[in-house]
């Protein structure tokens, strides 16, 4: 499911209005074969509900469980995936790319 930056901003919006809490990631770089590009966004609450994507699956769940480190309190932070991490075969990136994932509290 595709969703505009638009649209997740005003998820974020309405969720925050609920009282969840919310993380925002975002592939800040790619570097070679990269399964989405730079911009693109993956909205995370406190319960783990997702909307968007970074990655189209294979990186989602580390970025996720760093998501809600956030949320509980955690520091923004840049994750780097690729073929030089030792995760790169596990998460899915054995494909040659890199992708940088900035993660930050939404509020």
């Amino acid at each position: 499911m595709s969703t505009s930056d638009d649209d997740l901003l005003d998820h974020a919006a309405s969720w925050l209005a609920g009282g969840r809490k919310v993380a925002l990631a975002t592939v800040v770089s790619t570097w070679g074969s990269s399964p989405r590009p730079a911009g693109s966004q993956l909205l995370v609450d406190d319960e783990a509900n997702m909307l968007g994507s970074v990655s189209g699956g294979c990186i989602e769940g580390a970025v996720v469980k760093k998501a809600l480190e956030i949320i509980d309190g955690g520091p923004p932070a840049l994750m780097e995936f690729g073929v030089s991490n030792e995760q790169a075969w596990e998460l899915g990136l054995a494909c040659g790319g890199r992708v940088q994932v900035y993660v930050e509290a939404v509020s």
